[in-house]
This record gives structure tokens, C-alpha cells and sequence, in this order.
């Protein structure tokens, strides 16, 4: 126990919020005073992206408010490696303990590490209470105590685990909330995320499509393939960045009836599920689950100008493919892409431009505000058929039948693609077959599908095994 003249930190990390915060709770019930710290880490700035980065200046300067409001002197913004900067802070202020929610991704594993080292050199800790998931990585095994391969019977054992229940509430009026006198100065955040980013602006968007009539949980099983109708939660950004709880949402949707909270749910276990696979895998951000997969012939951006130009108008919403540069459009409009396009593009880059699924996931992690290592990366090995519990290679999604499916009044097209905006709707997802040819400005595809198609089953067939 900590003596009561010492305060601790509580290092914020992916959990921007004071409710169901059990890392909190822990400094809460332990210290004296509690010095919320966040570490400007020059690795993770590097790698952020556009998206995540303009999000996470966004959640900063929310949650330094927050805590302003609470009538302590906001957070304390502290830059450099985090096994330098997080010591140092913890001798200064004389914290004997660093409270942080548990992090399970490759570099947040081997950053951790080595911060419980300095601080146990100085006789300090590092406790981990809480994960960012329902069900924390490495929790599950299967009957033989192996790791789970496939998400059904992972699923089924998440499902009989069960979740617990949000943690205890905090109120943070009555906390003794300290500050650093060397903190930087909170950046000012893009107005239009500052309006979304943080914990009352995520509870107050889930809560109230909780309660929809239409679109919302009722509808959610029946439409959530459907981009035009945007009738999904967009909570994504708010899981990644810790503004809400899985433990939160489940519990949230434990008292509604129907198969549209089951399947946000089942969402949930998704998140967990891949966030297990890169635990017991961690190479599985840059190289295949499924080895075989590392031969495919893939053609090359860097020393192909056709594979590059393709990649181009792939990342610019410009091959020709209306669903596809919809999607595209929407990713940097806006940071975000409904899920079902998601796998259209994702198919399209991989199996019909024959490019590198590495190059867009790198190209999402650039741009997504929900951008999760464990999520992007194995979603878009499914999508490429070599990760675990993959969709089949030879399963390649038609990006015109797709868009008749699941946009068949080109509502979503036309939203992202002004181009098509006046096109009549049985041409609107094949502009090219519309008297005189696609409109002026747009283009025409890119590659012919059908073709592609057979590529890469030829291709898929060298390496099948």
C-alpha cells in the first residue's frame, strides 16, 4: 500500500476515459493523489498516420479538459521514450507505483517491458489492471490448451467465459489529481474531431443509436451490410482509443431482445479474437499467418510502374469500380469505411490489382481514426486468405454484383462519387456500359474483373499445396 503521502501515475495509454476504468480505479484506491500522465512516444508518432494521429490530439486535449473540469489541473503531456520519460517522472514526483491498463500488442508488450525494468532499478512498479478487451489475450485455449485457430469456437468459448461487468464508478470531483510542472502544452485538436473524439461524445453517440427506432440495434442484423443506410454504431474509434468499454457496451446490450444486439456483440468477440491471434502470433503484422502464402506472386509497387499506378488509383478512389472508390473516398473523407466495403476494396487490391495486402493495411493505418494493429492487420490477411480462419482466396467478391447487392440505388456511390451523381441507376455501378461511356471526369476501370479473377486463381494454384 501506498503511505499516504505519495501520490501515483496513471499512465494513459488506450483508455481515454474515467468511467469502467479499472487502471484508474487501481491509482484511485492506491495513492494519495493520482497524476494522469500521457507520453508523447516519438515510435508510435512515427508510425501513426494521418487518421490516428489527428484522433489522438483530439483525445488528448478532451480528456486534459475533462480532468480540468473535475478541478484538478488537467493531464500531464510529457515527451520521449517511455522507459526514460516515465521513471524519471515517477522519481520526481517520489510515485512508488505507475498504473496502466495492460497493453497486448507486440511493441506495446516490449515497451512495457522495459518500463517495469527502469522503474524496479528505482525500487518502482509497473501494475497492469484491466485490458482493452471483454476478454483479455491469452485468456481462452481450446480443450487441448492450444491457442484457437478459428473464431467459431473461439467464439463459443467466449460466449461460456462470459464478461464481466463494468467496473466500479469513480467519481472524479472527489480525487486529488496532481500535474508536472515541466508538462507540454495541449495541442489544439482538428475542431470537427474535437467534436467527436472523448468519452461524452462517444456515450452520448452510442446511447442515442442505442435508442433508435430505426437503424439502430433492432435494424443493426438486417443492415448493417447495407453502406447507404449507415446504420451501424460507429463506436470502432471509441474502442480503439478506450473512450468506451467492450465491458460497457456488452453490458449495455445484456438487456435488449433480438439478433441485432447478439451480432453487435458477436462484433465485439471479433475484436477480441483477433487481438488474441497477434498475441500467441506477433509476427502476423508483417508476414502471413499461412506460410505458403509469403510464395504468392504478387506484383510489385516499388519496381512495377503498372502495379504502382494501380496502387494510385486504388488509394484515390479512381479505378473505375464505383463501390471501390466510394469506399476509398469515405476512408479519407472521413477516417472511417463501412465494414462491408472494407472487404470489397480489400478483395479488389489483392486479388484483382494482384498488390500486396501489407500495402493496404499500411495505407488504412495511414488514414483510419479506428485504426487497431490486431484488427487491421488480420482483417486484411482474412480478406487475402491467409490468416487464420480466413475467407477462401478462390472467394473473390465481384465489385459490381457487390454494389447491386448491397447499394442498389447507388445511394452510397453517389454520396462519395459526385461523378455518378446524375447517372441513372442501372448504370451507376457500371459507368462504363452508360451511353458515351463513363461521365466526364471519371474513369474507366482499371482492369477488367474477369480477368483478374482468373489471374489470381492461376496464381492461388501455384501455391495452393
Amino acid at each position: 500500500m501506498t503511505p499516504p503521502d505519495r501520490p501515483v501515475i496513471w499512465w494513459v495509454r488506450r483508455d481515454f476515459r474515467l468511467a469502467d476504468n479499472p487502471a484508474l480505479g487501481a491509482a484511485v484506491d492506491e495513492g494519495a493523489a493520482v497524476l494522469p500522465l500521457f507520453v508523447s512516444d516519438p515510435v508510435l508518432r512515427r508510425s501513426a498516420g494521418h487518421g490516428r494521429a489527428a484522433w489522438l490530439t483530439a483525445a488528448v486535449a478532451d480528456l486534459d479538459r475533462v480532468l480540468w473540469d473535475a478541478g484538478g489541473p488537467g493531464l500531464t503531456v510529457l515527451e520521449g521514450r517511455p522507459e526514460e520519460v516515465v521513471p524519471r517522472l515517477a522519481a520526481a514526483v517520489d510515485a512508488p507505483t505507475v498504473h496502466v491498463s495492460a497493453d497486448f500488442g507486440p511493441y506495446g508488450r516490449r515497451r512495457d517491458g522495459r518500463v517495469a525494468a527502469a522503474l524496479a532499478r528505482d525500487g518502482r512498479e509497473l501494475h497492469a489492471t484491466g485490458s482493452p478487451y471483454a476478454v483479455a489475450p491469452g485468456t481462452l485455449s481450446s480443450q487441448t490448451g492450444t491457442p484457437f485457430q478459428v473464431f467459431s469456437p473461439f467464439h463459443r468459448a467466449w460466449l461460456a467465459r462470459g464478461v464481466h461487468g463494468p467496473a466500479p464508478e469513480i467519481d472524479p470531483t472527489a480525487v486529488s489529481w496532481l500535474a508536472h510542472p515541466d508538462r507540454l502544452a495541449v495541442e489544439d485538436p482538428d475542431p470537427d474531431l474535437a467534436e467527436k473524439a472523448g468519452e461524452a461524445a462517444a456515450r452520448r453517440g452510442w446511447e442515442d443509436w442505442l435508442h433508435l427506432q430505426a437503424g439502430g440495434p433492432a435494424d443493426y442484423k438486417r443492415l448493417h451490410d447495407v453502406p447507404g443506410a449507415d446504420a451501424t454504431a460507429h463506436i470502432s474509434a471509441a474502442l480503439r482509443w478506450g473512450h468506451l468499454h467492450p465491458r460497457t457496451v456488452l453490458a449495455d446490450l445484456a438487456g435488449l431482445d433480438g439478433e441485432g444486439p447478439a451480432a453487435i456483440a458477436r462484433q465485439v468477440a471479433w475484436r477480441d479474437f483477433y487481438a488474441d491471434v497477434l498475441w500467441h502470433r506477433p509476427a502476423a503484422t508483417t508476414r502471413p499467418v499461412q506460410p505458403r502464402f509469403a510464395q504468392l506472386h504478387r506484383d510489385d509497387p516499388a519496381t512495377s510502374e503498372t502495379a504502382a499506378a494501380r496502387l494510385v488509383a486504388w488509394q484515390e478512389g479512381r479505378t473505375g469500380y464505383p463501390l471501390v472508390d466510394a469506399g476509398m473516398r469515405q476512408l479519407r473523407a472521413e477516417g472511417w469505411m463501412h465494414n462491408r466495403v472494407r472487404l470489397v476494396v480489400g478483395s479488389f487490391l489483392v486479388k484483382d490489382l494482384h498488390l500486396p495486402w501489407e500495402e493496404g493495411a499500411r495505407w488504412f493505418m495511414t488514414w483510419l481514426h479506428d485504426g487497431d494493429v490486431a484488427s487491421n492487420q488480420l482483417n486484411w490477411q482474412w480478406v487475402a486468405g491467409c490468416g487464420n480462419d480466413p475467407s477462401p482466396f478462390y472467394r473473390v467478391f465481384n465489385p459490381t454484383t457487390q454494389a447491386e447487392k448491397f447499394d442498389p440505388d447507388g445511394a452510397y456511390v453517389r454520396r462519395y462519387v459526385p461523378e455518378l451523381a446524375g447517372v441513372a441507376v442501372e448504370h451507376v455501378h457500371e459507368p462504363w456500359l452508360a451511353p458515351g461511356g463513363p461521365p466526364a471526369g471519371y474513369p474507366a476501370p482499371v482492369v477488367d474483373h474477369k480477368t483478374e479473377r482468373l489471374e489470381a486463381l492461376d496464381r492461388w494454384n501455384e501455391v495452393r499445396g
